[in-house]
This record gives structure tokens, C-alpha cells and sequence, in this order.
């Protein structure tokens, strides 16, 4: 029983992620990883969540609700900035919480990580493919209801386009990460454009009676959930949590960064801070454009208010970039979901053969892997189902990488590279960034919290079948266990 408890427990060490990731080419730079992260971060949910929240949970308020995930979201970020300078090698979490805390540590925020990337393949995706059906619908142009929505679904069999757009991306990243870059970078501006473009036509329709009361009474909602009051902010937390999620993509790349000391602090700040600016500025526009009761159930808010305030063609022009720029977060999403399963088969995890490189240096055995699981998700299950499991995986991560920079903080300058950057109020920020994490968690609907305990369990019935036996970092320091006893 010792000799197990010590075998789970065992570190792997950094020099052989360095070693092994070195293959890896380096060719991000911080224009590439502030693309990569606001393309991410800023994506369906900008187009949406507002109005929803709004309606559901916060008021006007929904803007409070932006600021404090924010917060907490900023506070995780620290953690992530000094981890990802101080080792950057591909699968961020997984790997770093794998060297300072053990394999099985690893295997879980990895394992937490991985649900986030598969769904939010197919959660990007189904969304995708809802906008632009929405767009070419007036056009005449009307899938048959097989072909439009997923198995189940209004009697759908498959939703096409959600398969088209994921096998897209998938082909553009197996060309490689530049040129993959080059297009993000394009697409990220022009969503940024087309938010900005909301955001002044919008100004000119702001009613100020619509932000009174700024923060309604509080009730409770027919399904039990809060609306109003404090109660209401913190429910809409919750609810949006996962549009801040996508800076650990930025993270999951850190093996492909150049001079990552100084690339991955500012890409992972600098697309948080444009995140936000660009979140609370539609948050508030949007409320006060109309009351924000009129969002309930409205599925394009955005496009609603644009329409409905007299302004048709910027409708149509914001919700065509918009569906444009939804690729941005498809390819920040799969490039980091293929680099966390290449990660798990460079160590043994999962099958090794997730873990080879081609010839031109790319992990697209794990992209094909990851391509194939997000179409089948995406043109298999319903939008609402895949929404349940993102933000619960990414915040257990969360939660792993706020503790680890107490375990990180010794190693520094010895046999881990001082970082070139360091996590303020140290040793307090931790401890905030993991309990800000934790209650965004608690604050989950219980149909979340389910999900992910039975992926969790799922998780370890793979790590004690398969990972544990398979390791490399098993099958190099297990035998030497097993020769001292």
C-alpha cells in the first residue's frame, strides 16, 4: 500500500517536458497569443450571455456580474502567468500541477481540462452553426430540420454544418500553428471591429430609465435560481463564468511560444483586460438599449437590439462578422485541446501514439483525435446539454494552479527557471485565486456539479486502468520503487 501511495504521488521531472516539448516549433509571439486568447475568450457567449443573464438573473446589473468573473478570472491568471514563464510546455495544467504536485494531480486538472476542450469544440461549434442557419433563414436558404440540429433535437439527425466547420479548423491547424495565427489574428480583429461597431450605434438608442433600478429587488426565479439583489450578481457569475475561460488555451500552447518568459505573462493579461473592456461595454449597452426583461428567451440579443432600434443592416453586418469570428474560438479551442491530448500521450496517459509529431513537427495525431470527438459531440447532442460541463472542468483546474504556485514558489531558481514574472501578494493571492474559483463552483447549477463527478469518476477508472500502468514516469521511477523494496 506505501509502495502505492508513493507511485501516484510521483513528479515528473521538468527537464524531460523540456526535452520532449523542444520538438515542438517556437513560433508564438505575443501579437499571435493576444489573437489567440481575446479570440477565445470573446466568442458565442459576448453575443448572447448579456441579454440572457440579464433577463434570468442580474438586470442591469449583468454588468457587475462581467466585472466580478472578471475578477476572479484575473486572480486565477496570475497563477497562470508565473506557472506557464516558469515552465512552459504544452499542456498547461496537466503538466505543470504533474511536476510540483505528482502524476495523479496532474491527471485530474488535466482530466478536468480535457472535458472543457471537448465540449467547448462542439459547444463553439453548435453555436456556429445556429447563428449562420439564422442568417441565410431570410435568404431562403433552410437545411432540412435532419441535417440542422442534432440528434434528438426537433428531428434532427445530424447538424452538418457544426461537422463542416469542425473538420475546417481541423485542416487548417494540420498546416500548423502560423499559418493557423495568421488567419486568427485576421478574424479577432474583425470581431473586435464588429463589437465596437454594436457598441456606438448602440449608444445612440440607450434609454437611461432602462438602468433603474440598476440592481432589482431580489426574488427567486420559477426554477429555484436567484434574480435580484446580490443574489442575482453572483447566480450570473456563475452563469458566465465560462466566457473567461479561454486564457488557458493561451497556456496550452506555451511550448510553441518565442522568449516565453515575457510572451505568456502578456498575452495571458493582455487578452483578459481586452476581454473584460469589451464584455461590460456590451453588458451595458445592451441593458440600456431596452429593458433588459425583453432578452428573456432571446437567443440573438444582439441582433434583436440592433433590429429593433432601427438599424437592420448594422444588424446583419455585426451577425455575419459575428459567425465569422466564432472560428477564432474554434481554433483557439482545438489547438489547445490537441496539445493537451499530445501531451497525455507523450507521457504514457493515454495511448503513446497521441504523444508522436509528424514531419512537420505538429501533434495532428491528437488533433484528429480531438477533431473527431468535438463532431460527434456537436452534431450529436443538444447546445443546452454541451453548455453544462465547461465551466465546472476549467474551474477545478483553476483551482489546482491557484494552490500550486505554493509548491511552485521553493522551486524557483533551482531546478525550475526563475519566471519572468511573479504573482503579486504572495503567499495571499493563492489563497483569494482559489477561493474566488471555488465559489464560482459552488454557484454552478447541480446539474454541472453531476456531470463532472461522473466525469471525475470516468477519469479515474482510465488513470488506475490504463494511465497509472502505462506511464512513462511510472515505468521510469515505479521500477525504482519496486527495487528498493
Amino acid at each position: 500500500m506505501n509502495s502505492f501511495f508513493k507511485r501516484i504521488f510521483l513528479k515528473e521531472d521538468p527537464d524531460v517536458y523540456r526535452d520532449k516539448d523542444s520538438h515542438l516549433r517556437q513560433v508564438l509571439t505575443v501579437k499571435d497569443f493576444l489573437a489567440l486568447g481575446v479570440g477565445t475568450i470573446v466568442s458565442t457567449s459576448i453575443f448572447t450571455l448579456p441579454g440572457v443573464v440579464a433577463a434570468s438573473h442580474a438586470g442591469p446589473a449583468v454588468a457587475l456580474s462581467f466585472l466580478v468573473a472578471a475578477i476572479v478570472a484575473g486572480l486565477v491568471a496570475f497563477a497562470y502567468a508565473e506557472m506557464s514563464s516558469a515552465m512552459p510546455f504544452a499542456g498547461s495544467a496537466y503538466s505543470w500541477i504533474n511536476v510540483i504536485f505528482g502524476e495523479f494531480f496532474g491527471w485530474i486538472a488535466g482530466w478536468a481540462l480535457l472535458a472543457e476542450y471537448f465540449i467547448a469544440v462542439a459547444f463553439v461549434a453548435s453555436g456556429l452553426s445556429a447563428n449562420f442557419r439564422g442568417l441565410i433563414e431570410p435568404l431562403g436558404l433552410v437545411l432540412p430540420k435532419q441535417l440542422a440540429n442534432a440528434y434528438g433535437t426537433s428531428g434532427g439527425v445530424v447538424d452538418v454544418i457544426a461537422v463542416i466547420v469542425v473538420v475546417l479548423v481541423g485542416l487548417l491547424l494540420a498546416r500548423g500553428v502560423s499559418g493557423a495565427a495568421r488567419v486568427e489574428n485576421i478574424l479577432v480583429v474583425l470581431k473586435v471591429l464588429a463589437i465596437l461597431l454594436f457598441v456606438f450605434v448602440g449608444l445612440t438608442a440607450i434609454k437611461a430609465s432602462n438602468y433603474s433600478p440598476f440592481i432589482p429587488k431580489y426574488h427567486p426565479n420559477p426554477d429555484g435560481s436567484a434574480f435580484g439583489g446580490w443574489q442575482g450578481i453572483y447566480a450570473g457569475v456563475s452563469s458566465i463564468f465560462l466566457s473567461y475561460i479561454g486564457f488557458d488555451s493561451i497556456a496550452a500552447n506555451s511550448a510553441e511560444a518565442k522568449n516565453p518568459k515575457k510572451t505568456m505573462p502578456r498575452g495571458i493579461m493582455g487578452s483578459l483586460l481586452l476581454a473584460v473592456i469589451l464584455f461590460v461595454s456590451v453588458s451595458l449597452v445592451m441593458v440600456g438599449m431596452f429593458k433588459y426583461s425583453s432578452y428573456a428567451n432571446n437567443a440573438e440579443p444582439v441582433g434583436w437590439a440592433l433590429r429593433e432600434s432601427g438599424h437592420p443592416v448594422v444588424a446583419i453586418v455585426v451577425q455575419t462578422i459575428a459567425v465569422v469570428g466564432m472560428f477564432t474560438a474554434l481554433i483557439g479551442m482545438m489547438m489547445a485541446g490537441s496539445r493537451l491530448l499530445y501531451s497525455f500521450g507523450r507521457d504514457g496517459m493515454l495511448p503513446k501514439w497521441l504523444g508522436k509529431l509528424n514531419d512537420n513537427k505538429l501533434p495532428n495525431r491528437a488533433l484528429v483525435v480531438l477533431s473527431t470527438v468535438g463532431v460527434v459531440l456537436g452534431a450529436v447532442f443538444p447546445f443546452a446539454f454541451l453548455a453544462q460541463l465547461i465551466s465546472a472542468g476549467t474551474l477545478i483546474a483553476f483551482m489546482f494552479v491557484s494552490l500550486g504556485i505554493y509548491a511552485l514558489r521553493p522551486r524557483e531558481g533551482k531546478d525550475l527557471p526563475e519566471p519572468g514574472f511573479k504573482m503579486p501578494l504572495y503567499p495571499v493571492m493563492p489563497a483569494l485565486a482559489f477561493l474566488a474559483a471555488f465559489a464560482v463552483f459552488w454557484g454552478l447549477d447541480i446539474d454541472a456539479k453531476l456531470y463532472a463527478l461522473y466525469w471525475f469518476i470516468f477519469g479515474l477508472v482510465i488513470y488506475f486502468g490504463y494511465g497509472m500502468r502505462h506511464s512513462f514516469l511510472s515505468e521510469r521511477k515505479g521500477k525504482r520503487l519496486e527495487d528498493k523494496k
